[in-house]
């Protein structure tokens, strides 16, 4: 005899709240990989950003935050070759984005964006007092959920996976 059936049930027979679990971070997903994908080509768009220097420039940016972050090691690397460093960062962000949106080797593309967020957060916005204004922290703790679980749902490495065990017959 079931007991709960003062909660609504999906077509599944599943309780709302199993739909919930399993789409919850669907949203995240697709709000990381579209900020990423933006955030990679307003880079490789921006003639003043893929600049050694000037007003907007990634070298003025970098030689501005050198002194107030966490690693300056990391910053005077990146100042050997800023214009490089800018399209790292731009292709960086933009293949991050797009396997998060896709879900394609999206535990490796939310890898990406932690790390790029980390890289970030330390140098950039590590000088934010209160430390909650620099944005790149939050990306970090928001990639970590999709570090940890990947893109189980709506994506490429579903496929895959659904495929394979087509092949094989299995259920992993």
């Amino acid at each position: 005899m079931r007991t709960d059936t003062h909660t609504p049930h999906f077509g599944n027979g599943g309780d709302w709240r199993d739909t919930a679990v399993r789409y919850a971070l669907l949203p995240l997903r697709v709000f990381l990989g579209v900020t990423f994908i933006y955030a990679g080509l307003d880079k490789l768009t921006d003639s003043a950003f893929m600049k050694d220097a000037g007003s907007g420039s990634i070298g003025d940016m970098m030689r501005a935050v050198r002194d107030s972050s966490a690693i300056p090691a990391l910053v005077d690397l990146s100042l050997k070759s800023p214009v490089g460093f800018g399209y790292a960062i731009a292709f960086g962000e933009l293949a991050v984005g797009i396997g998060t949106l896709l879900g394609l080797l999206a535990r490796l593309a939310a890898l990406g964006g932690a790390l790029i967020s980390l890289s970030l957060w330390l140098t950039v916005s590590w000088a934010s007092d209160p430390y909650y204004y620099g944005n790149d922290l939050a990306y970090l703790m928001a990639w970590i959920p999709l570090v940890l679980a990947g893109a189980p749902l709506f994506s490429v490495d579903a496929a895959l996976r659904s495929r394979r065990r087509q092949r094989t017959g299995g259920y992993r």
